[in-house]
């Protein structure tokens, strides 16, 4: 099973630089999306269809222009789950999960936090968003959570591990995710690749994708029962429809 993950930073403006073509050509069975920047209604459905997914769920966020994840499929799932049902997170359209016999996948796209606020915000959703991840694993095991999870890691993950003061790269950051690894998770990338450095995301300031200096920030987490099915995990960093590219996974499933 292949499962994809990408932040397209606003869905018609990747579908404009070539995203279907993309699309068909990688051909996932799952691609999670997330920061799609439009309602359902704004999106011509029929693009996606001719490209093999005909079962294709959004979730937007209330802000017109703003956050969004959405999935497609080319298998119908057997349930479709919409947020979380907290509201200080659903607000902002920032989960949404398919669930298959094998394997449950949700997309995710963790708040940056760009000022105070939004850094305030970000620490509330990782609080909440690791509390309801655990209990969920109870009942859906196999559990893949895809995404842009705005965070680096380790100091591998970015490319100035000196940049320790600005968000993304906090030191409270990087051990809330340490431990929501540690509580039952797999880096998929990291667990193959220990020692490589590739990267998710480049600003769009100073050439930064041209000269490589980039943030590991998109992730495959598989839950622990998934990990002897992990069979390849890579970043696609040739795909440019973004400030981000995307990720794929392979489960042997």
């Amino acid at each position: 099973m292949k499962i994809a993950s990408y932040n397209v930073n606003g869905i018609r403006a990747a579908i404009n630089k070539g995203f279907i073509d993309w699309l068909k050509a990688t051909a996932p069975d799952v691609i999670c999306l997330q920061e799609i920047k439009a309602m359902e209604d704004q999106l011509d459905l029929d693009l996606f269809k001719e490209a093999g997914y005909h079962y294709n769920y959004w979730f937007s966020a209330q802000k017109k222009g703003y956050s969004g994840v959405a999935i497609l499929c080319k298998k119908e799932p057997n349930h479709v789950e919409y947020g979380t049902g907290i509201e200080s997170m659903d607000f902002e359209g920032r989960n949404l999960r398919v669930d298959y016999d094998e394997v449950s996948i949700m997309s995710m796209y963790l708040p940056s936090g760009t000022n105070d606020a939004r850094l305030s915000h970000k620490f509330e959703y990782m609080n909440l968003i690791y509390e309801y991840l655990n209990e969920l694993r109870s009942e859906f095991p196999n559990l893949v959570v895809c995404g842009d999870y705005n965070i680096c890691h380790e100091e591998i993950d970015i490319h100035n591990p000196k940049m320790k003061g600005v968000s993304g790269f906090l030191p409270e950051e990087r051990e809330w995710l340490g431990e929501f690894i540690d509580s039952g998770f797999v880096d998929s990338f990291r667990h193959l690749h220990p020692e490589r450095q590739e990267f998710s995301w480049w600003s769009y300031r100073a050439n930064s994708r041209a000269n490589n200096k980039g943030w590991r920030l998109d992730y495959a987490m598989v839950s622990e029962p998934l990990q002897e099915k992990i069979k390849r995990s890579v970043i696609l960093t040739e795909a440019v429809h973004s400030d981000h590219c995307p990720i794929l996974l392979e489960l042997d499933i």
